[in-house]
């Protein structure tokens, strides 16, 4: 669960990563990023009873970890069609600026104390340097022709944190499809199956454990995320996020038991076996399940004894 708070709470600052350079278009990419997210969780809503539990989160999480890949993919193109420095101004007060070193946007980029400086005509990028950022504000250059917006002439950009790139479309798809996959399984069903799997006794305890573990690796990687895009690369730190997302789909596939019309007393049971073998025990995922009114009481009625009830 922890990664989509952190595609969540840096939705804004991915697409911008992705090369999307104006604010207003960003806000309204969000947009659709927050319906998508409120719209599959509704789904998850509705399938919950109907595929189940084990189901519903392996396919959400082998979802999710496709979508990575395709986040992850979309910054490599960008960052090997990442376009070149061509201009190399130079300052005498910044003479030992790592900035000079840079010979493309993407390292340039990286570099937490340069930003990139460029021209554009249509989808062409010329006039381009790598220039110190100013350090009161990461809006502008320190020097040259993009330390003041007044400076920059038409169709002169400044970028700090992003280059400028085609591939922003694969970017924002691959985002998309990660919260529609996410949304509906791996969003709500750690919850829901967290509700069900501890005896009454340890529920409380149970419950209050799981969420503190949650939000504590919640916190890590929203803490950690910028500074692994820093040093892993953006598509570096995306294709260890679905590294992790593979980790999860096996420990899911050989731990998850399917709960879904269990009574509380069989899914205790189910936890009776040797530790993660109770996945693998889907021989009994579809069965008929009814219940019979009995005095008053619901008794669960098994498919041996339905036969036997006129």
């Amino acid at each position: 669960m922890e990664e989509s708070e952190e595609e969540r709470y840096y939705s804004g600052t991915i697409l911008q990563m992705s090369g999307v350079r104006d604010d207003r278009l960003a806000i309204w990419l969000l947009t659709v990023t927050a319906f998508t997210n409120f719209l599959f969780t509704l789904l998850g809503v509705w399938l919950v009873e109907r595929v189940g539990r084990r189901r519903l989160t392996l396919g959400s999480i082998v979802g999710t970890g496709v979508s990575l890949c395709l986040l992850a993919t979309g910054f490599l193109l960008a960052a090997q069609h990442s376009p070149a420095v061509t201009l190399h101004p130079t300052d005498p007060t910044t003479h030992n600026s790592t900035c000079n070193t840079h010979l493309s946007c993407e390292p340039c980029m990286l570099d937490p104390g340069c930003g990139f400086c460029y021209r554009e005509n249509g989808s062409a990028v010329f006039s381009s340097s790598c220039e110190p950022v100013n350090g009161a504000s990461t809006d502008r250059a320190a020097w040259g022709r993009c330390s003041n917006v007044t400076l920059m002439t038409d169709h002169t950009y400044w970028a700090y944190n992003f280059c400028p790139t085609s591939y922003s479309w694969l970017v924002l798809l691959g985002l998309i499809f990660y919260l529609a996959f996410f949304a509906p399984g791996m969003g709500s069903m750690p919850w829901t199956v967290n509700s069900e799997i501890y005896p009454l006794w340890a529920r409380s305890t149970g419950n209050a454990c799981s969420a503190g573990v949650n939000w504590t690796f919640n916190v890590l990687v929203s803490l950690t995320f910028l500074h692994m895009a820093q040093y892993l690369t953006y598509y570096g730190a995306f294709f260890l996020y679905a590294s992790l997302a593979l980790l999860g789909f096996l420990f899911i596939y050989g731990c998850l038991p399917e709960t879904k019309g269990r009574r509380l007393e069989e899914v205790e049971s189910l936890f009776e076996n040797q530790l993660c073998s109770c996945g693998a025990s889907d021989s009994d995922e579809g069965r008929q399940v009814e219940y019979i009114r009995v005095k008053g009481s619901n008794y669960h009625l098994s498919d041996n004894d339905a036969s036997d009830v006129e």
